[in-house]
């Protein structure tokens, strides 16, 4: 289930000064720095103690760990992570991170915040180095096999450090052995290289693509064209070397022709900065639109297109791209969609799950679109694949216009809480369609004057006479009565029992004299909602097994009148459908009951109590929901 809850939609873009605090008693670093300064105490952290609960979830430490003192992003917000100076050692030395310099401690302090982050050290085990440069940075990764790169690679790649992306670039390893091995051209396998810079230099009366990489070793690099002693520098002018930064140093940085580049190294790893983790002369700058969203069982969790009855149900979110880059026809962006906090899940058991999106065409309509839509309408851009990784980002160029973004899981009824980003060159501007609540209901029908009534309606006066006796009213013990009779026996539906109290709702729902009872034209007015509740649980039984299926209930309810958000419908479900994620007759109607009072309460509170202006209708049917 998801954890946190978040209104859905598009998210502000916060700068790490907006860091949110992650300590439990909800102070900052500044408020907990001043506390410890003023009692004259070094902080201990009650949050990630310094026991073996903070190493591994797993299992028991193999040695004795000893914790001594020594003499920040995640999921599209930056968080203020507070932790103590006492760190795991064993026989006097640091047993993870460590420098070099066994005096300098920041990057073990560093390493223990990630570890708090993601609630162990152990959770830290495995991933990949983009995951960590995401986290650092609050960046979106993209990752390239040069041998399958697009055409505009060199462009890409251009725009990329124009933006102060950081760049990194690999070669594949088969086996365990080719791991740091040099290869006859001074490149070294399975080793993560820096691109620093990239240029084109005009040689031989023809302008040649270039492209700079570091090795972080220092040392060891490239001894092919145009590495720093090579022949080709020699038909370059001082000052063309001079503006390139060329010098024949064994220093780990080198030159090498862009297409040997593509033919030598395997990978390449973009990570793409936000605009607050750039600096201020930066040249280019993405636009940034965050949503932070969840799939959660039996209400948004559809997974794949391949499951055509839930996939429907998955969150919606209306992407519009009105402006064009500069220069072309189309609109680039970067869509990455993030699961949530399956590190810090792994210690009860959760696994990466298997992730994706798809991009279709709009057809013009402002809601949640259905189940027929996407039964005949194929997705115009979509994920390279599913696959459980933590992140899953791809780039696209589309055609200026209106889009709809579904991300969801590969398999349904999966839960996790989500983050998507997109990155694009022009603002682009999104909505949430799962958010919007509407409530429009059918004015109930005049009353027939007895002289006028159909031979029907007299028959069913007739019918209301016997169930309300001489004092010609319903009680909610009466209701009970006729209409677990009358349900119990019609065969399409499953039926259980309403309750007294299930009854009491409904005349409170038709009451319109505040006697608490029905009269006859409230009893009737019910008896024809009865009905037309009926013909619409039947319609959306799928399978006919005389139960409704929870991914089928928002359909139901939009057609009786309630456009409900995701979030009140997950709340529905949690209280009226079953283990396997069905509803009886009588958990339907007891739901339509709730929302028409919640929504006729609404109504009427709305015209008279001016409290009630800064409360909508979504928020306050939430409030009725959980009572």
């Amino acid at each position: 289930m998801p954890y946190l809850y978040r209104a859905p939609g598009p998210q502000e873009h916060l700068a790490p000064r907006d860091a949110r605090s992650t300590h439990s008693s909800g102070q900052s670093f500044e408020q907990l720095r001043q506390e410890c300064l003023q009692k004259g105490l070094l902080f201990e952290d009650p949050d990630f103690p310094a026991n073996s609960s903070s190493l591994f979830y797993s299992e028991r430490p193999q040695i004795p760990f000893v914790w001594k003192r020594p003499g920040f992003w995640q999921h599209s917000e930056w968080l203020d992570v507070v932790v103590d100076d006492r760190l795991p050692t064993f026989r006097d030395r640091l047993v993870f991170l460590h420098s070099a310099d066994h005096s300098e401690f920041w990057s073990a302090l560093l390493e223990k915040a990630y570890a708090k982050l993601n609630g162990s050290y152990e959770a830290l085990k495995g991933g990949s180095t983009i995951e960590a440069m995401e986290d650092f940075t609050g960046g979106v990764a993209e990752t390239f096999a040069t041998k399958e790169a697009p055409e505009n690679f060199y462009e890409i790649l251009e725009k990329a450090l124009k933006r102060g992306s950081l760049v990194g670039c690999s070669i594949d390893i088969r086996n365990s052995a080719e791991s740091e091995a040099r290869t006859p051209f001074g490149l070294i396998k399975g080793h993560a290289y820096t691109v620093t810079g990239i240029d084109q230099v005009d040689f031989r009366g023809q302008k040649t693509e270039l492209i700079r990489v570091r090795n972080p070793w220092g040392q060891v690099e490239w001894n092919g064209s145009w590495s720093d002693s090579s022949s080709e520098w020699r038909a370059v002018g001082p000052a063309e070397q001079q503006r390139l930064c060329h010098t024949a140093l064994d220093d780990g940085e080198f030159w090498m022709a862009f297409s040997d580049f593509k033919a030598h190294f395997d990978k390449v790893e973009i990570c793409n900065l936000t605009p607050d983790a750039l600096e201020e002369d930066t040249l280019h700058k993405w636009e940034v639109t965050v949503h932070q969203g969840s799939w959660v069982r039996g209400s948004t969790a559809g997974g794949c297109r391949n499951f055509l009855d839930t996939f429907w149900t998955n969150p919606q979110i209306k992407l519009s791209l009105t402006e064009k880059d500069n220069g072309q026809e189309e609109c680039t962006l970067l869509v990455a969609l993030m699961q949530k906090d399956r590190r810090k899940l792994k210690r009860f058991g959760a696994n990466v799950l298997t992730i994706g999106y798809a991009i279709y065409q709009c057809p013009g309509k402002e809601e949640h679109l259905n189940k027929d839509f996407f039964r005949y309408h194929a997705s115009q851009a979509r994920s390279k694949t599913f696959i459980n990784l933590r992140e899953v980002s791809d780039r696209f160029k589309l055609p200026p216009g209106d889009y709809i973004l579904i991300p969801s899981t590969f398999e349904p009824h999966q839960e996790a809480d989500f983050c998507l980003r997109i990155f694009s060159e022009k603002k682009a501007i999104t909505r949430d369609l799962d958010g919007h609540v509407d409530i429009d209901l059918p004015e109930p029908p005049k009353p027939t004057p007895p002289g006028q009534e159909t031979e029907e309606e007299r028959q069913f006066r007739a019918l209301f006479e016997s169930i309300a006796g001489e004092d010609m009213e319903v009680t909610a013990e009466e209701l009970e009565y006729v209409l677990n009779a009358v349900l119990q026996k019609k065969k399409d539906i499953r039926f259980q029992k309403l309750s007294l109290i299930s009854c009491k709702n409904i005349i409170s729902l038709m009451d319109t004299s505040g006697n608490g009872k029905l009269e006859f034209d409230e009893f009737k007015v019910f008896w024809d909602k009865l009905k037309m509740w009926t013909n619409l649980f039947i319609q959306f039984d799928a399978d006919k097994s005389g139960t409704m299926s929870s991914y089928e209930l928002r359909a139901a309810l939009r057609a009786a009148g309630f456009q409900l958000s995701s979030h009140l419908l997950q709340l529905i479900v949690l209280r009226y459908a079953d283990e396997e994620l069905q509803l009886s007759f009588d958990d339907f109607l007891n739901c339509l009951v709730r929302l028409e009072n919640a929504s006729r309460v609404f109504q009427a509170l709305s015209t008279k109590d001016e409290e009630f202006i800064h409360l909508n209708i979504n928020e306050f049917i939430n409030l009725t929901m959980n009572i």
